[in-house]
């Protein structure tokens, strides 16, 4: 898609202004075993794409340094801004009962300690480790009621995937602890991150990480790697755990203590909320619109304060009708 806004850029004389999902480059150096390289064409395509780019948008300022370092961009293009989460949406249980509710409409019971993973299944991602980790709670203490639900689906390179976690599970021990579950949307997905106890983010890299934005929104703590933006999307200590290794013994002593302390739960579950309210999508749009101010002024000087009044005053407008705060 790069490549292509490239195009439209020299064709029409417009500016351009690009985010990356994720970098080639950064993925490939953090590889977990067994995983697939990103292509080398990939990379290029990437260069390509920094080298033209009018403005360059990352997600955090490591990957604002990892653009610098890895791709030469210019420091001077590149702005920081923060992908967002969806605060009306994404919220605190209202009630006691509505956790219970959401935990029932999963069948799980009360005394489970619930340990949730959401996103691609793919080992890109991790799900392996949270796998792991359980086992060895389990092991540690035959008598712990875990579940784990592992919400997601194949794609990618890891196509397969799915049939391979269900595999180590079997391999594990773990078969009747481990409840597999197909992508949740909409209300069913708040449902899921108000029923776990913990939001498990086991990336082996990340550019930023929604997933665990998401979680805390709903109140939930996360315990997640010390990769890429998951070091921005927690709050180590406050609203959740980052982890620096993907040891499983590592993993299994960060697990342990919120399953085992209530109160250091209930503590990182208040603040969790708190952390996330930081990350609106109205703060992600206004800093967008700085950007693309900036772009447009490299490209028509004359006319970039009048295209931002442009863009900003519909903007307002929807907002406005929509009684949202800026």
């Amino acid at each position: 898609s790069g490549q292509v806004g490239w195009l439209a850029r020299d064709r029409w004389g417009v500016p351009l202004v690009h985010t990356a999902h994720t970098l080639a480059r950064v993925k490939n150096a953090s590889l977990a075993r067994g995983d697939t390289p990103e292509p080398r064409v990939r990379e290029i395509g990437e260069q390509q794409v920094t080298d033209e780019a009018d403005r360059l948008v990352a997600n955090t300022a490591d990957e604002a340094r990892q653009l610098v370092q890895l791709y030469g961009a210019d420091p001077g293009r590149v702005d920081v801004i923060a992908p967002g989460v969806d605060l009306a949406r994404f919220t605190p249980p209202p009630r006691a009962q509505d956790r219970a509710r959401a935990r029932e409409s999963f069948g799980l019971r009360p005394e489970e300690a619930v340990l949730a993973f959401v996103g691609r299944l793919q080992t890109l991602k991790g799900p392996e480790v949270l796998l792991r980790a359980a086992a060895e709670l389990v092991a540690r203490e035959p008598a712990r009621r875990v579940r784990v639900l592992v919400t997601g689906g194949s794609s990618g390179s890891g196509s397969d995937h799915a049939l391979t976690l269900q595999a180590v599970a079997r391999t594990l021990g773990i078969v009747d602890v481990v409840t597999f579950l197909p992508p949740q949307t909409g209300q069913r997905l708040v449902d899921l991150y108000r029923a776990a106890d913990v939001v498990a983010v086991p990336s082996y890299s990340e550019s930023f990480g929604l997933v665990a934005l998401e979680a805390q929104a709903c109140g939930t703590p996360v315990v997640a790697a010390d990769v890429g933006g998951l070091g921005t999307a927690v709050a180590d200590g406050v609203s959740g755990v980052l982890v620096g290794t993907h040891r499983t013994g590592d993993w299994a002593d960060a697990l342990s203590p919120l399953l085992d302390a209530p109160l250091l739960r209930a503590r990182l579950a208040a603040a969790a909320p708190v952390h996330a309210a930081q990350f609106s999508w109205d703060r992600t749009a206004d800093a967008l619109l700085d950007t693309y101010a900036l772009a447009a002024a490299s490209v028509w000087p004359a006319r970039s304060a009048m295209l931002s009044a442009e863009v900003r005053a519909p903007l307002a407008a929807l907002r406005g009708g929509l009684g949202v705060s800026a």
